[in-house]
């Protein structure tokens, strides 16, 4: 009987698997680590530059979405009532496209919220920064504990600066762009 030749498989690759009928997750995939074993090197290297990295790009992003849909609705809003005055061919129809745009740009701002997201990821990303110098120069808070008690106060930290502006952002997601009765309507309500 003879051998089969096998498949080498690399020490950092799997096998690959048959396709399956459902669609696998794809994302990055933690490390297996023991408890209490991330140095504040890698910790600084894995966690808190990507935070700030993602934070850092992703306000910039919404800073640049806001202004953009911000300058087109002021610069759309002026040009309405001139063109209105101004009598030429399908101004009506210009006139009319410009006010479509400026209803949807500012019906889109107040769905994605660009402003309040820029600001936010902009204060989370300057708060993470804020907080690294203070751990690594030793100063704030960190001046009186040892360096043990300092890194744990520096992770939480860290954590709790990511944590608060997740809850920050659903907040914003979902009670900005939740219709909010008017005062007239509850007062009818009530009678």
């Amino acid at each position: 009987m003879a051998d089969k030749p096998q498949t080498p498989i690399l020490p950092d690759k799997t096998p690959a698997t048959p396709p399956s009928s459902v669609q696998q997750v794809k994302y990055p995939r933690l490390q297996p680590r023991q408890h209490a074993s991330i140095p504040s090197e890698e910790f600084i290297a894995e966690r808190v530059n990507d935070a700030i990295a993602w934070y850092d790009k992703s306000a910039d992003k919404n800073k640049k979405l806001y202004l953009r849909t911000r300058a087109a609705t002021v610069i759309g809003g002026a040009l309405v009532p001139v063109l209105v005055n101004i009598k030429f061919p399908y101004v009506d129809v210009v006139t009319t496209i410009i006010s479509l745009m400026v209803v949807l740009l500012v019906s889109l701002e107040s769905v994605y919220h660009f402003r309040e997201q820029w600001t936010n990821y902009r204060g989370t990303e300057q708060n993470l920064r804020h907080e690294y110098f203070l751990f690594t120069s030793k100063g704030g808070i960190y001046a009186a504990k040892n360096n043990i008690d300092a890194y744990q106060y520096f992770v939480e930290r860290t954590e709790d600066l990511i944590s608060s502006e997740n809850s920050s952002t659903l907040k914003t997601m979902t009670s900005l762009t939740e219709a909010k009765p008017d005062s007239k309507a509850r007062g009818l309500r009530k009678k």
